[in-house]
């Protein structure tokens, strides 16, 4: 019998306009609100009037960007000024998982610093979190139903995870609508993260019943909908995009990632895009994966699975992971080079990866020259 437990956002509002009455439901949450965002999002000047309108006093926190310690510093010092009562953030996966930090550590005693994962020594545990609100504006991270935020340590070109099933978001408030006219890199970028997270969640080690249920509903229809936006807009593929985000999140926070997710966190600590950093590796980490798992006796099926979903949604009579190859391509998704990553480095980077906490859950245990692996066939040119 398989055993397994099930975390998720103690409410979820999804749908297209959802975020219309979002204010209604935040001011259940306290009467003071901490509205953490980028610069970008208009709508949440609007937003922000109507939780004013509604007799809440709102103090606004700009994110800008991945967030590193110094930020996740600032936030905590803001919210603590404040006597926040509650943290909203509107954004991104970098803004809500600023907030999410914002909101878990606001209650706690000490540095920042002193909650992560560094060195040997257990992190401390932290206090009660303030209540927390994620309303994403892109499709990908899934950040809104996750338990980690991730903050990034430049110094030492490392992304890290504040870890606690108490940040999973209070509310989660998912409007695609939010994700209209996003970029089509950024689109890209994203879609690429939430398919991998997908992905990666039905392969892992870690997978089970609850997390093969997200994924085989779910990665069909993403990966057409991915393919959809590439070739023009469309409401009702960004719709299925911010599902499947959400849904990778759920996933992910039940099950586990894998290598692809390692290698990110390190490569994305020199600066590069994430989702780009997951879509440039995924195809030959599943080639990999495949042939490590072959060697050893160990079922294809799940590898199968994936294979026949990425064939259909993305078009293409070559295997899976070539057709992905060759959509990313097609679609001016980075290279390594462009993401940071000479292959000077490849042998550096893939030691750091076997350290990675998601790469515990990959599928097979890797050495270090099959991660190099990895890493050599994603730089192919095409």
């Amino acid at each position: 019998m398989t055993i397994f437990s099930v975390t998720a956002p103690a409410q979820t509002i999804f749908g297209r306009d959802s975020r219309l009455g979002a204010a209604a439901h935040v001011a259940r949450m306290g009467t003071r609100i901490l509205l953490v965002s980028g610069r970008s999002v208009p709508w949440v000047e609007t937003f922000a009037a109507e939780l004013r309108a509604l007799g809440l006093a709102v103090a606004r926190h700009y994110s800008a960007g991945e967030p590193c310690l110094d930020d996740v510093r600032d936030g905590v010092s803001a919210a603590r000024r404040f006597r926040a009562a509650c943290v909203v953030a509107i954004g991104g996966g970098a803004s809500i998982d600023l907030g999410k930090a914002i909101a878990g550590l606001a209650g706690s005693e000490g540095d920042p610093e002193e909650y992560l994962e560094l060195g040997p020594a257990p992190p401390r545990r932290l206090s009660n979190p303030l209540p927390f609100v994620a309303m994403p504006t892109t499709a990908g991270t899934g950040a809104e139903a996750t338990r980690n935020a991730v903050i990034s340590l430049p110094e030492q070109q490392l992304k890290i995870s504040l870890r606690d099933p108490r940040l999973v978001p209070t509310l989660a408030i998912v409007d695609p609508a939010l994700t209209d006219g996003l970029p089509k890199a950024l689109t890209l970028a994203t879609g690429l993260d939430a398919i991998t997270q997908l992905i990666e969640s039905y392969l892992c080690n870690r997978a089970n019943p609850v997390s093969d249920a997200l994924c085989r509903d779910t990665l069909p229809e993403a990966i057409a909908a991915l393919r959809c936006l590439m070739e023009g807009p469309s409401e009702a593929a960004r719709d299925t995009m911010a599902r499947a985000s959400y849904l990778s999140g759920l996933a992910l926070a039940n099950s586990g990632l894998g290598v692809v997710h390692g290698l990110a966190s390190v490569i994305g600590g020199r600066g590069g895009a994430h989702g780009a950093i997951c879509g440039r590796l995924l195809a030959d980490a599943l080639h990999v994966n495949r042939t490590v798992a072959a060697r050893a006796g160990l079922s294809a099926r799940r590898y199968d699975d994936v294979d026949g979903w990425l064939r259909e949604g993305l078009g293409g009579a070559d295997s899976g992971p070539e057709c992905l190859r060759s959509f990313v391509d097609r679609h001016g998704l980075p290279t390594l080079r462009d993401l940071h990553l000479p292959e000077s480095d490849f042998d550096s980077v893939a030691r750091a990866a076997l350290g990675a906490s998601s790469t515990k859950a990959n599928p097979v245990a890797l050495s270090e020259g099959e991660i190099v692996q990895i890493l050599l066939g994603a730089a192919r040119s095409f």
